[in-house]
């Protein structure tokens, strides 16, 4: 991947005990290749906010994140339903 991403560490550790998920491996949803993107329309009011749904170990993750001077910075991620339920809706995939 050439994309670079960041976020703030204690967010970081915060999310990881709330949802047993690290930004460092959250980062790896931008490369699936089925990877979903949606604008977050209630958190954007300063900036545009988005959506990551994609494939990580086995599951699929949901990524909160924005672009700022060409990085994404990622705000939160978990393995949620609603997240997984769009992938397969827009990915076509049946259970």
């Amino acid at each position: 991947m050439n994309t670079s991403f960041e976020w703030d560490e204690d967010k970081n550790a915060e999310n990881l005990i709330k949802h047993g998920v690290d930004f460092e491996t959250a980062q790896y949803a931008f490369a699936d290749s089925k990877l979903i993107i949606a604008e977050d329309l209630d958190h954007s009011k300063k900036e545009k906010r988005y959506y990551c749904f994609g494939k990580v170990k086995g599951g699929v993750l949901t990524i909160r994140f924005t672009y700022r001077e060409n990085r994404i910075r990622i705000f939160g991620a978990g393995f949620w339903r609603k997240g997984k339920k769009i992938y397969e809706e827009k990915n076509r995939i049946h259970r």
